[in-house]
């Protein structure tokens, strides 16, 4: 069976937090909006402006930091004595997968406003919850996706590029990521196989990339909400994000998480990771050597590590590629969705390659 799955709208432009009330006073006349202290001294004035003119009261309620078990109980006790009947998130990935899980306890419709373009998650069914100190516990899957996600690129454009550049990263993995899942009809996190549909948003996403990346990140580092910046970030958030989650993940995220096993690459975002281990897996597909170049080309234009210098392993090189090359395949890990067999063995000779066709193009 093939399943697509997304939020119920999409929003994206300069001053779209201003709507947030308005977008909420279609669900319920009293929202909660979280956000933490820092984006919170951002955003409150202009979401309160926003509620004025929709004649709407909005709670607000600082996050504390952590996506916890407690801090999610914390939060949806509040919602409860405030008689709060939607949920918004603003801001980062915690205080969104927060609000999501706030919503999903206390049966409530959630808006998630991103400040950042730095991953996929925002438009996913899905909360990572950790300890209070910040250790890994769970994911918590979602029945549904939220009802709005709001991008307000006017503010995006004047958070730090590396985010925007890390989420171009993670973006760049879905259409390849997809490719696998398609043609081996893997499960994805749909609950089925991929759609055209989801497959065409991958598609669109890669090549949105390839061909506005380095305009929208020039944009950034001069704070500018260009065109090709607000194509990116559709791009980062929306596409990357039906797409991975209605098509699934393969090599590229394994891969990502094998390098989570070693100190070296602790300093390094997501996507930064994510875009090396798309490398790695196009040298596994044995895809076309142009395919590969073009890919290591985008990642230099952007700024993206291509080899494993700059991913910080310049020392016991071949001892901690075998790490990541175990960790990467280790039981449950999504390359498997590979149509055949992929080994540790196979992983270190790509990723070693890759480090050398990344050198060879720098």
């Amino acid at each position: 069976m093939k399943v697509i799955i997304a939020p119920s709208k999409y929003i994206q432009g300069k001053h779209a937090l201003k709507e947030l009330a308005k977008y909420a006073k279609v669900y319920g006349e009293k929202p909660l909006v979280i956000a933490d202290e820092f984006v919170m001294n951002l955003t409150k004035e202009v979401i309160t402006e926003g509620s004025r003119a929709e004649s709407i009261d909005i709670d607000f309620e600082l996050f504390k930091g952590e996506c916890s078990k407690n801090e999610i109980n914390r939060i949806t006790e509040i919602a409860r004595s405030n008689g709060n009947n939607i949920v918004a998130g603003v801001g980062g990935g915690k205080t969104l997968d927060t609000a999501k899980a706030v919503a999903y306890y206390s049966k409530l419709p959630v808006i998630i406003a991103p400040t950042i373009a730095s991953t996929d998650a925002p438009t996913s069914a899905l909360s990572v919850i950790y300890s209070d100190n910040g250790v890994f516990e769970e994911y918590l899957i979602l029945p549904k996706n939220p009802e709005i996600v709001l991008m307000d690129t006017e503010v995006i454009a004047k958070a730090p590029t590396r985010l925007l550049v890390s989420g171009m990263g993670d973006a760049m993995a879905t259409y390849y990521e997809a490719k696998v899942c398609y043609d081996s009809k893997a499960v994805a996190m749909s609950g089925g196989q991929p759609t055209m549909a989801a497959m065409s948003l991958a598609s669109l996403c890669r090549d949105t990339l390839f061909k506005k990346g380095h305009a929208a990140k020039l944009s950034s580092d001069a704070n500018i909400p260009s065109e090709a910046l607000e194509e990116v970030v559709e791009a980062n958030t929306y596409l990357s994000g039906i797409g991975f989650e209605s098509s699934g993940l393969a090599a590229a995220h394994a891969i990502h998480n094998g390098f989570t096993a070693i100190e070296d690459c602790h300093h390094l975002y997501h996507g930064e990771k994510v875009a090396f281990g798309t490398i790695v897996q196009l040298v596994l597909e044995n895809a076309d050597q142009n395919e590969i170049y073009k890919v290591i080309e985008f990642c230099r234009s952007v700024g993206l590590p291509s080899t494993l210098t700059e991913m910080n392993i310049t020392e016991n090189i071949e001892e901690k590629v075998r790490i990541v090359a175990e960790a990467s395949c280790a039981e449950g890990e999504t390359i498997h969705n590979f149509p055949y067999k992929i080994t540790p063995d196979m992983v270190f000779n790509a990723i070693m390659l890759a480090d050398r066709l990344g050198r060879y193009k720098s």
